[in-house]
């Protein structure tokens, strides 16, 4: 005999059965061919109406609020009241069968894909993901295996097609409704994510990409999927295992997202998924395919305020490369103890490390860092117009050493050549724009104190641009 469930989904604790609390949907359910309602917490308003006592009926606890007794015998009422719930209770069920029957049918994701569709997708697959890549896209891990994952997750074809209509430096209303379905069926595959699949992984950054390019939040999704990864691998080394290297590197660019340095007017905190999850998982040597820097590089990047000082920036040996890419590492490399001198000057007081850990020898002061960067970034500009074969997607990185020589307001206040600089080696994009105004109001500010992460959290929480990583 069925007993009543307390605990369990709420078709079985509806029906008064007992429900094996199976996940993600009740197997009692399943093999008696009804919908699973789920587990999750469903709040319910009171009437406000006392149920019990003297006050039995009114909604305030005064003698004439309280409503007068219906005639009859109680046993009789009682049972007139249970045949009305009863019955109250049969309309009921099959009006919420109905309505979960229609709800699946709006929500659930919509596999036709239209000609239209299937031209976007043709130019995304072919020119619109270069703009992902600072490496040639031959090498890339993801376009090969594009229509393939296109065919596992509904979600992530629409967003290579929100995607390539967000390139575009006009924000039509067609983009919108492209983002607002991405987002839903997104949401969809991430609720019903057991193990999160290298396609929906997939979808959720790319997601995050357009949120980076047109200042729309973002880190959710970050968070989203990284919560997936622990419920299902509580411990950090567990949660990669030995994962496939097309896994491995959607976890890089996860963690690439997730570096404190590379993100300006970030609203949540940082989740350390990079040092977590990457740099423990192999020998350090390569180049990241998204960001176009060695390994090692973001190692250091992503230990600034933990364990990484100028001076492991100074002993940094490099990776061998061609010329473009040593000029794009070395402006990085600058940036890194530039990012370190900021840290200190805004925290008033030098990093708290153990005296061995200490810089022994960093010689040059901010003003020459600046313009060595500069030097750098500028000579990969020159060289990419001299030569638009050779790397073409190198310059797609170059971002975060321009923004971070352009937060020395000091040093650009008395060089206006430098501005100038800047100006010309930004790309031109959406996301290039809107760092360049924050800049130049920093250079133009009288206020020395003015920080550009809050300056962009004030915007962004204003015009909905919340986050923004600086170097994707």
């Amino acid at each position: 005999m069925s007993t009543r469930s307390y605990h369990g989904c709420w078709t079985c604790k509806r029906r008064r059965r007992r429900c094996d609390n199976a996940r993600p949907t009740c197997r009692n359910c399943a093999q008696r061919g009804v919908d699973c309602e789920g587990y999750e917490v469903r709040l319910r308003w009171g009437s406000g109406v006392a149920s019990r006592g003297r006050f039995t009926g009114a909604d305030k606890p005064l003698e004439e609020n309280v409503p007068p007794r219906p005639k009859g015998r109680q046993r009789d009422l009682s049972r007139e009241r249970k045949r009305l719930e009863a019955q109250a209770q049969i309309q009921r069920d099959h009006g919420c069968h109905h309505m979960l029957t229609q709800l699946k049918d709006d929500v659930a994701p919509k596999t036709d894909r239209s000609e239209q569709d299937e031209i976007l997708f043709n130019e995304f697959l072919n020119n619109g993901i270069n703009s992902l890549l600072s490496i040639a896209a031959p090498e890339s891990m993801l376009q090969p295996r594009l229509p393939e994952l296109c065919q596992e997750s509904n979600a992530l074809y629409n967003i290579c097609l929100t995607f390539q209509l967000s390139l575009s430096t006009i924000r039509t209303p067609q983009l919108f409704e492209y983002f607002d379905t991405s987002l839903r069926e997104f949401r969809y595959e991430l609720a019903r994510s057991t193990t999160l699949s290298d396609g929906t992984l997939a979808a959720g950054l790319l997601l995050c990409s357009i949120g980076l390019t047109q200042g729309l939040p973002w880190t959710m999704h970050i968070e989203g999927m990284y919560n997936i990864l622990q419920t299902r691998s509580p411990e950090p080394s567990a949660g990669i295992g030995a994962p496939t290297p097309f896994r491995a590197h959607l976890l890089e660019v996860m963690g690439v997202m997730d570096i404190p340095c590379l993100a300006i007017g970030r609203q949540t905190s940082p989740i350390g998924i990079w040092r977590r999850f990457c740099q423990s998982a192999g020998p350090r040597h390569g180049i990241e395919p998204v960001t176009g820097l060695p390994r090692s590089l973001l190692d250091l990047l992503a230990g600034i305020d933990i364990d990484t000082t100028e001076q492991s920036f100074w002993d940094w040996t490099g990776e061998a490369g061609n010329f473009l890419q040593c000029y794009l590492w070395e402006a990085y490399r600058l940036a890194g103890i530039l990012t370190i001198h900021q840290r200190k000057r805004s925290s008033g007081s030098p990093q708290s490390l153990s005296t061995w850990r200490q810089p022994s020898s960093c010689p040059a002061d901010s003003s020459m860092l600046v313009a060595r960067v500069l030097a750098n970034v500028d000579a990969l500009r020159l060289v990419c117009l001299e030569r638009p074969d050779e790397d073409t997607f190198l310059k797609n990185s170059i971002l975060f050493p321009i923004v971070v020589a352009g937060l020395e307001a000091n040093v650009m206040r008395q060089n206006q050549e430098w501005q100038a600089t800047i100006r010309k080696c930004s790309l031109g994009s959406r996301q290039d724009n809107m760092l360049l105004d924050f800049l130049q109001e920093v250079w133009h500010s009288d206020d020395s104190t003015l920080d550009i992460n809050e300056l962009a959290r004030l915007k962004w929480g204003c015009c909905e641009y919340r986050d923004k990583v600086t170097d994707i």
